[in-house]
């Protein structure tokens, strides 16, 4: 797990680089501790919170079956027509809902939200606001329940 201690623009930061490799992982299959070994080469991560990159890195691929199960159930379409991006920000997102409820559910929402409009196709990030917003309301029941 990620130290509690963090900047948000350094989990930010890892989750932006954790899109990236995983995007590489998905279309080249090269291994997991390449991709990340040429990421931590390749890139200025002082101001990255590197436990989190890793996690997620390592840890979204390794919950595949289980994290593509819930995104399932709140698509429109079959998974195989979504963008490599929104599928990746979605699995990601998914993760974070199931396994770092320390990450509060509107943050996951958001992150996932601006990571699609950096990285994906131009209404992307209505798609992914609208899946993570129901798989929020699903695996945060307590959270999302009105006060």
């Amino acid at each position: 797990m990620a130290n509690a201690k963090f900047s948000p623009g350094a989990r930010r930061r890892a989750r932006q680089l954790a899109v990236q490799a995983l995007y590489q992982w998905q279309l080249a299959g090269a291994s997991l501790a390449t991709i990340e070994l040429e990421f931590r080469q390749d890139n200025d991560m002082a101001k990255v919170d590197g436990e989190y990159f890793s996690e997620l890195l390592h840890q979204v691929p390794a919950s595949l079956s289980e994290l593509d199960e819930h995104i399932t159930g709140f698509l429109d379409r079959d998974m195989t027509e979504l963008t490599p991006i929104e599928l990746t920000i979605l699995r990601i997102g998914a993760y974070e809902m199931i396994r770092r409820t320390d990450v509060p559910y509107r943050v996951v929402i958001n992150e996932g939200v601006d990571l699609a409009k950096k990285f994906g196709a131009t209404d992307g990030h209505k798609y992914v606001n609208g899946v993570l917003d129901k798989l929020a309301h699903s695996l945060r029941r307590q959270e999302t329940a009105p006060n």
